[in-house]
């Protein structure tokens, strides 16, 4: 998560992002679970350059050094499950992706509800300002009793 986070800033570096607090919530109930330490690491390392170059070299020295004849069996079924495993990885991570944006979806929800409450109170207080600046102009327009004596 904070390499994450890292990223994102190096790409933005010029603009001053603070991390949701619901989200650094979340992520913090996430690393409590070995399980989804573990995923995250390997979805990061799956997710990079340097394990695009540790394959390349992999394929290049299993071929170039002849480990087994073409067609490649072995190889090809090692791919195969190693395929498997990092479209799970890939399910996983998109699982994540979508419990950040639900994090996110509920405080905003939340946000929008405690605003509603907020402009409720605010046109009520307004609709008593409005009555009493009613009151105040009607009372002020009344004659007096002294004004009438003076005509």
């Amino acid at each position: 998560m904070a390499t994450e986070q890292s990223v994102l800033l190096q790409r933005v570096g010029h603009l001053s992002l603070e991390p949701n607090p619901a989200l650094i919530e979340h992520a913090e109930q996430r690393a409590e679970i070995v399980q989804n330490r573990i995923a995250d690491q390997i979805t990061a390392f799956a997710g990079s350059m340097w394990f695009v170059y540790i394959h390349i070299v992999w394929f290049s020295c299993w071929i170039g050094f002849g480990v087994e004849k073409y067609p490649y069996g072995l190889l090809t079924m090692i791919v195969s499950l190693e395929a498997i495993f990092l479209s799970t990885f890939v399910m996983i991570s998109q699982n994540r992706a979508d419990a950040k944006r639900q994090v996110i979806a509920d405080q905003q929800w939340q946000t929008v509800k405690e605003e509603d409450k907020q402009n409720e109170e605010l046109l009520s207080l307004s609709n008593q300002i409005l009555e009493l600046t009613k009151a105040i102009h009607a009372y002020t327009r009344q004659p007096s009793p002294s004004d009438e004596t003076q005509r």
